[in-house]
């Protein structure tokens, strides 16, 4: 072969290999987005499933207890019922009842009926109603005396989080059971804007994503022990609870004050979907900020100190992301 040849030869060599490395790159980046694209979309397949590798705690004896706030929203009760039904580590739900007729014979036999069929795999999951005769967000904290487990998940009846996030947030709050655990975080800081360095301002969610700091995690997706039912119910002052009853505001971050007083330590914010099944809230009125502001200046004034501790810890489960 003559040096043509040769020359010839080794670019075509080269041409081959470099076609080849860039197909196989191509091949990468293309399987790459397959495989991140289909993770994705199980997320969004919806809140129903669960993740098959939780299923190993299903017969474990120490579980958590739902208290689910409700009202007269029998939908939104029935989806959150039947979802929350299939969690494996679930041991009970109990339903905070505040209106004034109790709940009806074709609901409690709907909502039965449902825990029945999720729970064919020999797990037993107890739902009970409880009733209160005032109507009052207090009655979301009242202390259950026959409540089994420790931990309390309190949930609001139109937000759904996928099981296997559940389960990670009851993982997270084992390892810290005197502190709230919860997906739905929120801050407060000192008004020195004005020099008032006695009074705070109250911060919702873009606060959060803002600066990257919480201080509270509301109760309508949090964990915490259960003890904390009976320090609500018993040692809450009375106005305190007077004030959320005439206001129906503000109960959520009373119990964040409460615990923050207990421990001295912040609250974990555990990252998980969220799924609002509902319309809107009181979240959504005009001032509602202003009115946050007032309640926090005001648990602060009758606790006589600011209980509540900044953090920016954040709680990911590792083994859904890629990267985190």
């Amino acid at each position: 072969m003559n040096r043509r040849g040769v020359q010839r030869f080794r670019q075509a060599l080269i041409s081959t290999v470099g076609s080849v490395k860039i197909k196989l790159v191509l091949g990468f980046c293309i399987g790459f987005t397959l495989i991140a694209l289909a993770g994705r979309a199980s997320g969004f397949m919806g809140w129903t499933s669960h993740s098959t590798s939780l299923e190993r705690y299903s017969g474990s004896s120490k579980g958590y207890a739902i208290v689910m706030n409700t009202w007269k929203r029998y939908d939104l009760l029935k989806q959150s019922i039947s979802h929350y039904s299939r969690c494996p580590r679930l041991d009970s739900i109990h339903i905070v009842w505040s209106e004034p007729s109790p709940p009806s014979d074709s609901l409690k036999k709907f909502l039965y009926h449902i825990i029945e069929l999720n729970t064919r795999d020999g797990r037993r999951v107890k739902l009970k109603f409880d009733i209160n005769k005032e109507d009052s967000l207090n009655n979301r904290f009242k202390e259950i005396p026959d409540l089994e487990t420790d931990a309390v998940f309190s949930i609001d009846d139109d937000v759904i989080f996928p099981c296997s996030s559940v389960e990670f947030a009851f993982d997270v709050w084992q390892s810290a059971s005197d502190t709230m655990v919860g997906f739905v975080p929120r801050m407060h800081w000192v008004d020195s804007m004005n020099g008032h360095m006695d009074h705070y301002i109250y911060g919702g969610w873009w606060s959060v994503w803002w600066t990257g700091t919480y201080s509270m995690v509301l109760s309508k997706a949090a964990f915490f022990h259960k003890k904390y039912l009976k320090v609500y119910t018993n040692e809450m002052p009375a106005s305190i609870k007077d004030f959320i009853t005439k206001n129906r505001n503000c109960e959520d971050i009373a119990m964040s004050f409460l615990v923050a007083n207990v421990t001295g330590a912040p609250p974990i914010w555990v990252k998980g979907k969220i799924f609002e099944i509902g319309s809107t809230g009181i979240s959504s009125v005009g001032g509602h900020t202003e009115k946050r502001t007032h309640c926090v200046d005001r648990f602060a004034s009758e606790f006589g100190r600011m209980p509540l501790v900044p953090t920016s810890v954040k709680a990911v489960d590792s083994r859904n992301i890629w990267f985190w």
